[in-house]
């Protein structure tokens, strides 16, 4: 047998070696900030609702309730983790994990600052989908698992639910495809730094209405959180999970959340950069980090999530699947055709 070997040196090893040692550092920083993030935006969220609502929300545990998320997820860590007798016993541990695994895998792609990001693949966005859709699964096998009728409706609502927005929320992307010519993350943020409005949010203003509605839908959040919808299926397709997985789905669907508000902030609010016209005007923002100005747009999309649910009552099934393909995908539609249209004239 003939064939040619290729042979490794010792530096070609440990350059190997530091390119994988970066990487699994990159993921525990991201993972472990990512977590801290999601243990406090449910505090927040409590904060802000209570003060909307002329209430003090946590108040006991720690200064002004900080120490909060550390004791609920302590609590629920310890919980007795209660299975129902005629469950799918492999498909319910199994839900859980799908849920969380699939949105700390969105994760890799999202780019937080310029030349940081786990994975810069040419086909960012539809890996986000992918792993969107993914998630949509650990839902419906909680619901179908868990032997309960809420919890079978909340995963059939979420299963037609995540179907019609995710059309949407694809089809209100293609325009920000098309304006920066590219599915990588960290090309359409350079691509927006060259418009003079420097964010896609303008020019594609149809598509981002389309997207934020659509972000509601695709994380269950009110006004569209059907699948939990507590006044009607208690707590729809994690009713019958207590302990630490019922606090996988709850940090599941606070890290979809903060992977919306990234993709917002990068696909139409010009990621880590600001407009040129901002700059020009005040140049002392140029020394001002890039993950400050990204941090700052996801954490404003964070507080409209909050801000619709202290105002918003929930809609109607009917209404919702209403909205998602009479509404929301002819817009999507229309705005790829005038898009392909002014890039043509223009």
């Amino acid at each position: 047998m003939s064939g040619t070997f290729e042979v490794i040196t010792a530096t070609d090893a440990l350059n190997l070696l530091m390119r994988i040692g970066i990487i699994l550092l990159k993921i525990a920083v991201v993972l472990g900030i990512t977590l801290l993030h999601v243990a406090y935006a449910t505090y927040w969220e409590r904060k802000v609702i209570g003060h909307m609502q002329v209430r003090l929300g946590p108040i006991e545990v720690g200064w002004h309730g900080f120490l909060q998320p550390i004791a609920d997820g302590v609590k629920l860590f310890f919980k007795e983790d209660i299975i129902p007798a005629n469950a799918d016993k492999p498909l319910f541990y199994l839900a859980p994990v799908i849920f969380m695994v699939s949105a700390l895998t969105s994760l890799s792609v999202l780019p937080f600052f310029d030349g940081f990001v786990i994975a810069d693949i040419n086909i960012g966005l539809l890996f986000l989908f992918a792993m969107s859709s993914l998630g949509a699964y650990g839902i419906i096998l909680s619901g179908w698992a868990s032997n309960s009728k809420y919890s079978f409706l909340g995963g059939l609502r979420s299963a037609s639910q995540v179907i019609s927005y995710e059309i949407a929320m694809g089809l209100s992307l293609v325009g920000v495809m098309m304006m920066a010519g590219s599915l990588n993350l960290s090309d359409i943020v350079r691509a927006q730094h060259q418009y003079p409005a420097g964010m896609f949010a303008i020019p594609q203003f149809l598509g981002f209405f389309v997207f934020i509605v659509a972000a509601f839908a695709e994380t269950n959040r009110l006004p569209f959180d059907l699948p939990e919808a507590e006044s009607e299926l208690v707590a729809g397709y994690f009713t019958e999970y207590s302990g630490f997985r019922f606090a996988l789905f709850f940090l599941g669907e606070y890290t979809a959340m903060l992977i919306m508000s990234s993709i917002a902030a990068l696909c139409f609010l010009g990621g880590w950069t600001i407009p040129k016209f901002i700059t020009d005007a005040m140049p002392l923002l140029l020394n001002v980090p890039g993950i400050v100005w990204f941090l700052i747009k996801v954490y404003a999309f964070m507080f409209f999530y909050y801000w619709v649910r202290a105002t918003l009552p929930r809609y109607r099934y009917d209404q919702l699947m209403a909205i998602g393909w009479k509404i929301l995908i002819p817009l999507a539609l229309f705005n790829i055709a005038l898009t392909g249209l002014i890039k043509i004239w223009v």
